[in-house]
């Protein structure tokens, strides 16, 4: 392996290192204290820790090591190589943790009587764990594993796979989690999902402006003079008229939006103009990868 190759793996390997400690402090701090639930593997080793005591390090392990062998196999190193990388920071963080709380070095956080606090949190932690995890190219193993698998085989969609396991091992826990609780985790869940969304999609969003104009060139003349932002002119026929034409595209941030519109305005009043959102820009006048 040369050492550029190492580089790129090392860029990507600590990110998702950070993305399983916050995630595993999440599950530790917030979650089993209060005998919270969650999804796929995570959810069946939260099941054994809450009914048998055991570890959640350990059952991490040993659910995931098959499942990651059987990825290897099927998928190929190319794609398993980042969740084994998670799957084995995941399960030392968990370890280190666990041995941190019972040495008293940390205190989790519990309540009896305020759950919605402890929710509210806990999809805060997981959700930037997993979404650092997920924007570096990871996972923590388990379902994704199998959901990739059957996506490839059946062609079934990974989000489907993962929602009806989620909704498998939540509904089982029934049997043994309060169902106020169980509400409280549908909280947590909702939550780490918004988290995980905005982590991929990125902090920064900025706004999409096309504009459909017969005074397109003089508007994006205009707005590369005033404004000093990258223009696109795009060929268009009017479906109607049937008559050539350009579209004006150019993305600007939030804050520019009226001085575009009010721009766009002042060459053709009559311009049709859609504005949409954007997230994570990279590029010159924007975030730079």
């Amino acid at each position: 392996m040369n050492s550029s190759k190492m580089i790129s793996i090392g860029k990507s390997a600590a990110p998702i290192m950070l993305g399983t400690a916050v995630y595993a402090f999440g599950l530790l701090y917030f979650i089993i204290p209060n005998q919270l639930m969650e999804g796929g593997v995570t959810g069946i080793t939260l099941l054994l820790n809450y009914a048998l005591n055991i570890p959640v390090f350990l059952t991490t392990l040993l659910l995931n090591l098959p499942l990651f062998w059987l990825g290897w196999k099927v998928l190929g190193a190319g794609q398993i190589a980042y969740t084994g990388i998670g799957i084995g920071s995941l399960t030392f963080f968990l370890w280190l943790f666990e041995r941190m709380i019972a040495a008293g070095w940390i205190v989790p956080f519990t309540t009896e009587h305020d759950f919605i606090l402890a929710a509210l949190y806990a999809g805060v932690t997981l959700g930037l764990g997993l979404g650092i995890v997920f924007r570096f190219g990871g996972t923590t193993g388990g379902v994704d594993i199998v959901a990739r698998i059957l996506g490839r085989k059946f062609g079934w969609s990974m989000g489907q796979i993962i929602l009806a396991v989620d909704v498998i091992i939540i509904g089982a826990s029934l049997f043994y989690i309060p169902r106020e609780k169980i509400l409280y985790t549908l909280v947590a869940v909702f939550i780490a999902s918004r988290v995980i969304d905005f982590i991929q999609e990125g902090a920064y969003a900025a706004k999409a402006f096309t504009i459909i104009s017969d005074a397109s060139p003089q508007i994006a003349d205009l707005i590369t003079a005033e404004m000093d932002r990258g223009v696109t002119l795009i060929p268009a026929i009017g479906a109607y008229s049937k008559q050539a034409k350009h579209m004006v595209y150019c993305v600007v941030s939030r804050s520019e939006i009226r001085r575009l519109s009010l721009l766009v305005k002042s060459i053709d009043p009559q311009a049709f103009v859609i504005i949409s959102d954007v997230h994570d820009v990279h590029g010159e006048g924007f975030r730079q990868t």
